[in-house]
């Protein structure tokens, strides 16, 4: 018998199936199921992956960009003394994974960049590396594989809505790179990016800030 998983109609064999997929075939979305076994005749709601943050740090661990989805650091002053300790941690190691303060920190860096998703030490560490990996792709995409940290801060508007195409209110909505770059280029027309230009896009980018911040 078929049972309902997220908004899709799947079978036990199917969702255990899953299981075998590719990370990048994980079609992401507020509705992926986080434990298969929730899949099952108990018929179970599916809970959420999920992120507590998304930073991006210059090469001398100072902020660029910060957005916590959690009330775990609730103060400035704490997420910075994180973020240094994160920084600390990370800088000069060759691994792409860390446990901090009960975490999970998925990293890379970039020119003079340094990217981190964090999530709890129980979350998928491939679905945060799927979020950190979509990030930067989209980045390399939008500012033509030459972003660093003067690029970032002259382009935040479009920083900040790929961020948000990408986790909503710490749930992971998209993981794949090109969908979100479209989304953040253009909300009602079909036009690639490629054929667009920067200005155009951040002019967007722009549009769509000033609206959320009048809902």
């Amino acid at each position: 018998m078929a049972n309902r998983c997220g908004a899709s109609w799947i079978t036990n064999q199917n969702c255990s199936s899953l299981l075998h997929q590719p990370i990048r075939a994980l079609h992401v979305t507020r509705w992926t199921c986080r434990s298969f076994q929730s899949c099952g005749e108990g018929g179970m709601e599916p809970s959420l992956y999920t992120v507590k943050a998304i930073i991006i740090l210059d090469n001398d661990g100072e902020r660029i960009y910060a957005k916590y989805y959690d009330s775990l650091h609730p103060t400035v002053k704490e997420q910075k003394t994180f973020e240094k300790n994160i920084f600390g941690k990370t800088h000069r190691s060759d691994s792409e994974i860390a446990l901090l303060e009960g975490l999970t920190v998925v990293y890379k860096s970039s020119v003079d960049l340094y990217f981190y998703v964090v999530g709890s030490s129980q979350e998928n560490e491939l679905m945060l590396m799927a979020v950190l990996n979509c990030l930067v792709d989209v980045l390399n995409q939008m500012f033509r594989k030459s972003f660093q940290k003067r690029v970032l801060l002259e382009n935040m508007d479009g920083v900040l809505l790929a961020v948000d195409e990408i986790v909503d209110g710490g749930v992971i909505l998209e993981s794949d790179p090109n969908q979100v770059v479209q989304r953040v280029a253009l909300r009602t027309d079909d036009i690639p990016l490629t054929e667009q230009t920067m200005a155009q896009v951040l002019q967007t980018a722009k549009e769509q800030i000033k609206w959320s911040l009048l809902k």
